[in-house]
């Protein structure tokens, strides 16, 4: 019988590794015809070059995408048996992230963008804040570059490449340090990224379970086929910040340090500026012991100022004027993938206009906030677990409420937080994370276009919906065994 066991779970994880092998056969072909990833594109294409029509591609995709979860959900039930020691389970989880290295970014072209202005930073000393990369190759004879640097003329080409920044400092860094270490090499640069970002990937694992010291939250996090393809293949900025935020919760809950929690919060919150809603939780749990009201309020001001000036230092590097700050309201107006692009389809009436359902749902979120932050002041015990729930339900609210240009990475933000909700959350948030991906195979037969946001809010909602009813059926199937068990035993 243990025999039958083992050969189950070495067949689970080779069936992982297989599946990941053959999501990134497309990629590596790719890279073996060109030689060279500069002019890849255009992306949502699973099948780079190949007379393959898109539907055909989207099933396949589906198929991959498919098999991976199936293999991830069994390995994550079966963990205890899968990986005998946490050595075993990091190691796996090391291999399959390498494996995803190979696979290009065909979801989305943000990582060139990424790299353009990286690039434009650490090699033309330009502020990406107030020149844009089409601005600075468009004036004199700075043309001329794109000839021998490669990651700025993928850049150039880019969608994005007539916006400025629209990110915080920090990213901006970080883009200057892997652009200016790349030669112009665009290859390089892309490989140097997905390194960077699969060592971040393992260090959030590493966070993760130092803080939980259980298998089963490393394993949702480290295997998601969501997490591998958004955070590794397309080297998505939210890895970043759910690194830092699982670096000031391990220095809340182990280290016991504030100011070292308080750091790594701003540092994401310098990428994206959600992290901030984090901040009163953390301060008024750290100070959990001082019962009166004032003494909280006065901590809170005083540790609010010390992350204000620690998020102010990396704006040193590019602030000129309020301008700076300008890039965080270009996604804003836009809109994607939400639902207030149905709005936009749907309902013509002045009532339901995108910017007037997004106002007052950002008014009654503000009222609801200050309240919660309120009576946290005002309370006499302070557990993290609860606290953390709320802070949950409020970066839930922001992301799939107020944020118009919804894009399925944001889910990442989630991850941070999954080790303190209830049992309902630790299985939702990573099934809504693979129905989001799904979701987004929509573009893969359609293409890139924001009117496909429409049909794609339609099967994330309904694949949510529905995701919810089989998970309450199971909760009640569980308790009816439970129930039945219970009633023989007595």
């Amino acid at each position: 019988m243990e025999n039958k066991q083992n050969k189950i779970n070495n067949l689970l994880k080779m069936g992982f590794i297989l599946v990941s092998i053959l999501f990134a056969m497309p990629s590596i072909l790719y890279l073996i015809q060109k030689g060279t990833t500069y002019q890849f594109g255009p992306y949502f294409h699973f099948l780079y070059e190949a007379p393959v029509s898109r539907a055909t591609q989207t099933i396949l995709y589906i198929i991959l995408l498919l098999s991976l979860s199936m293999a991830y959900f069994a390995i994550v039930k079966r963990r205890k048996n899968v990986f005998k020691s946490t050595k075993n389970m990091f190691l796996f989880i090391g291999i399959v992230a390498f494996i995803f290295i190979a696979v290009l970014p065909f979801t989305c072209s943000d990582v060139f963008y990424y790299l353009g202005i990286g690039r434009l930073d650490s090699t033309y000393h330009q502020n990406p804040y107030y020149t844009t990369i089409k601005e600075f190759v468009e004036q004199g004879d700075n043309s001329q570059y794109l000839q021998t640097d490669t990651v700025l003329a993928q850049g150039y080409h880019n969608d994005w490449a007539d916006s400025t920044v629209v990110y915080g400092p920090i990213w901006t860094l970080i883009c200057r340090i892997v652009a200016g270490l790349s030669f112009g090499n665009l290859d390089f640069a892309l490989l140097l990224f997905k390194l960077v970002n699969v060592m971040i990937h393992l260090g959030n694992c590493y966070l993760i379970y130092k803080i939980s010291h259980k298998k089963i939250f490393v394993l949702l996090y480290g295997l998601n086929p969501f997490i591998l393809i958004e955070g590794i293949a397309s080297v998505h900025n939210d890895m970043f910040v759910a690194f830092f935020l699982l670096g000031s919760l391990y220095c809340l809950t182990k280290k016991k340090n504030l100011v070292l929690s308080i750091t790594f919060l701003s540092l994401a919150t310098a990428i994206k500026y959600f992290a901030i809603l984090l901040l009163p939780f953390i301060i008024m749990y750290h100070f959990r012991q001082e019962e009166k009201p004032r003494k909280r309020l006065g901590r809170c001001i005083q540790y609010g100022l010390l992350f204000l000036a620690i998020l102010a230092i990396p704006y040193l590097f590019y602030v000129r004027d309020a301008q700076v700050l300008s890039g965080l309201l270009i996604q804003q107006e836009k809109l994607a993938k939400s639902f207030y692009i149905i709005l936009t389809e749907y309902f013509k009436e002045p009532t339901f206009a995108p910017s007037t359902v997004n106002h007052v749902l950002l008014g009654a979120f503000t009222i609801i906030y200050f309240f919660t932050c309120l009576t946290l002041l005002n309370k006499k015990s302070i557990k993290l677990r609860e606290e953390m729930k709320k802070a949950n339900y409020f970066v839930m609210a922001f992301l799939f409420l107020l944020i118009t240009n919804f894009q399925p990475w944001y889910v990442i933000w989630l991850f941070p937080l999954l080790i303190w909700q209830k049992a309902e959350n630790i299985r939702w948030i990573p099934q809504i994370a693979l129905i989001s991906e799904f979701a987004n195979s929509i573009f893969l037969t359609y293409g890139e276009g924001w009117q496909n946001g429409t049909p794609f809010t339609f099967v994330l909602i309904v694949g949510a919906f529905g995701t919810w009813i089989i998970n309450e059926q199971t909760k009640k199937i569980k308790l009816q065994k439970m129930r039945r068990k219970q009633f023989w035993q007595d």
